[in-house]
């Protein structure tokens, strides 16, 4: 009797361990697949080694996925690399005159710059500390 038991035992944790397995596989899979329809041209995305941009295009026979990375620098990548979608791009492009005016009136008002914006006084004063370091 002690044989069969320890026998029912481990069929049972068997048995609980492949479901596990498989309820998991599939949620990876759902989880992909929503991914996958989020992917399309405009949406802003990063891939799997942490790299930011915005989907060019997408090429469906290749699996390859045209990433803008910045202005002018696209980079190809496969489509399974993209790890998570950051916005997905607007469907409308209304613009009222009011909103633009918000925007324009909320942009001068901040005093700090935004991250990787560049000011123009601060560039021209560290040339002319170079300048100076250079003429010592």
């Amino acid at each position: 009797m002690d044989q069969t038991t320890l026998t029912i035992v481990m069929v049972v944790i068997l048995a609980v361990l492949i479901f596990f397995m498989f309820r998991s596989s599939r949620r990876r899979q759902k989880q992909q697949q929503e991914l996958q329809k989020q992917v399309v041209p405009g949406a802003t995305v990063m891939t799997n080694f942490g790299v930011f941009g915005t989907i060019v295009s997408i090429d469906e026979e290749n699996n390859k996925v045209e990433l803008e990375t910045s202005p002018g620098h696209i980079l190809t990548v496969h489509r399974q690399t993209i790890g998570r979608v950051e916005t997905m791009p607007e469907t409308t492009e209304t613009v009222d005159a009011d909103s633009a005016d918000t925007e324009v009136e909320a942009a001068a008002t901040d005093e700090k710059p935004q991250y990787g914006e560049r000011i123009e006084d601060a560039g021209t004063a560290s040339d002319t500390a170079e300048s100076k370091k250079t003429d010592e």
